[in-house]
């Protein structure tokens, strides 16, 4: 933090930045001054976020565009829509924020994200990909309906978003509108991983064409003074253009036939150019496209050079590039998404039938240890997590056994996907979910909080969460067995709690859970990895005499009926815990079965609330939701206790609040 404190004291360091707390203030800024402030933003972004983590290399490439953008286009009045979201952090510091921006991602600073509650200049909320183009279509028919001509709306789409299927949806709705919008795609190559696929190798094709791209200059400089010429004329010459990019490159029709103007591709680093570029596309009506070349992490040379590492780098020193990663004095616990893309491979090598798939998220997932070590057996697909499922739903009816792993919060971009094409069909499709529960920094866009709420009521799903890494391994073992159907599992981020996690897989039956521990007070429910806090909370009541007993469910679905029987026939007083969202998870599923069987209980029930969390760490979002080691341990004291009032849960509700 003294860094931070370091970097804000001294405006010397930033003559034109500590100037500009919105828009207006940057427009005041001498045209020629474009480059020294661009220049100051990014060691702004860089200062900061070396000593406060967060997403690093995609602000950094988009950091002149960010400028001439603010530049030319009057905000919040003009709509800028960020797609992916953390492409925004330049558009933060210059919308008044600069000084909160070392709060970045922290409990009670601002999100990681755009954030329409945040700040006017927020136009809309983006943290999952491909919405922009949507969005702004929306918001240009309402501008057109209101009478609002000269109201601008830019949706700014880029790190691999373009492969999003929704993005193409949104480019055929905003062509047959003929829609004043304009789309930049912030071209990189880059996702967190490199972008992948067909439409990367065209727009590859068309910035490497030499003899286009001569042209495309030439006709660029008649078209910018359109203004000035009469519609007959303005007419004319774009059929020239359009002919003669037929002729040169056939592929560059592909935006055009979905009736958007095409320009590009244009240098994103040139500042200056940018703002000529932005303030000629104004004056041109209807759907535009401009193709803007950038380089993720530009301006900071290990971020360049290796632009997966510093998608997010977390702690580092900017002067010397060196990641700070604090080296643990004995053996640590694997994280959950590490073990899966090691046994993965193990298994693999075991059963010719298991290939692996993912969105777009190689690194993020762990599947590309699995992907360096048998290329022919992985497959990332793109952003695009409906073509994910459904593909993995096809190779599973071609008798192939599909890993397809994709986070918690992005599953839900491909729930029909799972119903209509895996569920129905009863198809071994192993679906694993990472990222499940309260994933910390990224906030409420990125918990993964609704999965085990939106899987359970569909027909023919296993849906598992592993307690430790031992089980994450027996359940992808179990997973992959004949006649396993449908298969989800679904694990937290970070680490796990066994150090000596390798050890040898073995089926587990579907359904059953397992007593961690006996008692005879009250019992204790968990499901996943959030049952680790309960030993640490049974700790505390054992010192006080009180014997609680502990049973990991393991299953969502089905319930272990046997194991429940016992618990409802032994306990009137129970806990469920989840790491998720307590109405239609898995507490309520306890509920549902205490009814179904007329047992009569008191339960109490921790989860996350009926409300979107934000950002902070995991440990303090578990305090802010009610069922860290803390609560859990207070929870039991009052279900125990004589009293009847019941605190915990006047804690859990008011702290959310």
């Amino acid at each position: 933090m003294q860094s931070i404190k370091h970097t804000l004291d001294m405006p010397q360091n930033y003559k034109h930045l500590m100037q500009i707390n919105s828009p207006d203030d940057l427009k005041k800024i001498k045209l020629e001054d474009l480059e020294t402030v661009s220049t100051e933003l990014r060691n702004f972004i860089i200062d900061i976020v070396s000593v406060n983590p967060g997403h690093f290399g995609a602000s950094l490439g988009v950091v002149e565009l960010t400028v001439a953008l603010h530049y030319a286009y009057n905000s919040p009045y003009d709509k800028l829509i960020w797609d992916v979201g953390h492409q925004a952090y330049g558009h933060k510091i210059l919308t008044g924020r600069r000084d909160q921006f070392h709060t970045n991602r922290k409990l009670g600073g601002i999100s990681g994200f755009p954030t329409i509650s945040e700040n006017p200049h927020d136009a809309f909320g983006v943290g999952h990909s491909s919405t922009s183009i949507s969005a702004a279509l929306g918001m240009a028919i309402a501008a057109s309906r209101k009478g609002e001509t000269d109201r601008n709306i830019v949706a700014i789409i880029g790190d691999g978003a373009m492969t999003g299927g929704m993005a193409f949806e949104g480019l055929n709705h905003a062509g047959a509108e003929n829609s004043n919008v304009l789309v930049i795609l912030n071209d990189n190559h880059m996702s967190i991983d490199p972008n992948v696929g067909a439409l990367n190798e065209y727009l590859l094709d068309i910035t490497t064409s030499i003899t286009y791209n001569r042209v495309k200059d030439d006709i660029w400089n008649v078209l910018g003074k359109l203004d000035r010429l009469a519609p007959k004329t303005r007419a004319f010459i774009q059929k020239i253009e359009n002919g003669i990019k037929s002729v040169i490159m056939r592929q560059s029709n592909l935006f055009e036939a979905l009736n958007f103007r095409y320009f590009g591709p244009v240098d994103g680093h040139d500042v200056l150019h940018l703002v000529k570029v932005l303030e000629d596309m104004k004056r041109i009506n209807g759907p535009k496209l401009l193709h803007v070349l950038t380089k993720k992490g530009k301006g900071y040379k290990p971020a360049e050079e290796n632009q997966t590492t510093w998608h997010a780098p977390g702690l580092f020193n900017k002067a010397t590039g060196q990641r700070l990663i604090v080296t643990p004095e004995k053996p640590e616990a694997p994280r959950f998404q590490d073990v899966f893309g090691h046994t993965i491979i193990e298994l693999a090598k075991q059963n010719p039938k298991i290939y692996g798939v993912t969105p777009a998220m190689p690194s993020g997932s762990s599947l590309k240890f699995m992907m360096d070590e048998m290329p022919e057996r992985a497959f990332d697909v793109g952003i695009a997590e409906q073509h994910a499922v459904t593909f993995s739903a096809g190779m599973a009816a071609a008798g192939m056994i599909p890993f397809c792993n994709i986070y918690s919060s992005f599953m839900q971009r491909a729930y029909d996907q799972v119903i209509h094409d895996v569920a129905i069909q009863k198809l071994n499709v192993v679906m694993c979910l990472d990222r499940g529960g309260l994933v910390g920094d990224d906030g409420a866009t990125h918990h993964g909080a609704f999965d085990l709420a939106y899987m359970r009521p569909i027909p023919n799903l296993i849906i598992a969460s592993p307690m430790d890494e031992p089980d994450l391994r027996n359940m992808m073992y179990s997973a992959q067995l004949p006649d396993a159907g449908p298969y989800v599992i679904r694990y937290p981020r970070g680490n796990g709690v066994t150090p000596e996690w390798r050890t040898p897989m073995k089926a587990i039956e579907t359904g059953k859970g397992r007593q961690i521990k006996k008692g005879n007070a009250a019992a204790v429910l968990s499901i996943g990895a959030i049952g680790n806090l309960v030993k640490e909370a049974d700790k505390q009541w054992t010192a006080e005499g009180l014997e609680i007993a502990h049973y990991d469910m393991r299953f969502v679905k089905p319930l272990d009926e046997a194991l429940l029987h016992s618990i409802f026939s032994k306990f009137n007083k129970i806990i469920t815990l989840e790491d998720g969202v307590i109405m239609g998870g898995f507490g309520t599923s306890i509920l549902e079965f205490m009814a179904d069987n007329n047992y009569s209980a008191k339960v109490i029930r921790l989860g996350i609330p009926d409300k979107f969390i934000e950002h902070g760490t995991q440990n303090e979002l578990y305090k802010i939701c009610g069922y860290d080691v803390e609560a859990i341990y207070k929870a039991v004291k009052d279900l125990t206790s004589d009293t009847k009032k019941q605190p915990t849960i006047k804690r859990f509700f008011e702290k959310v609040d």
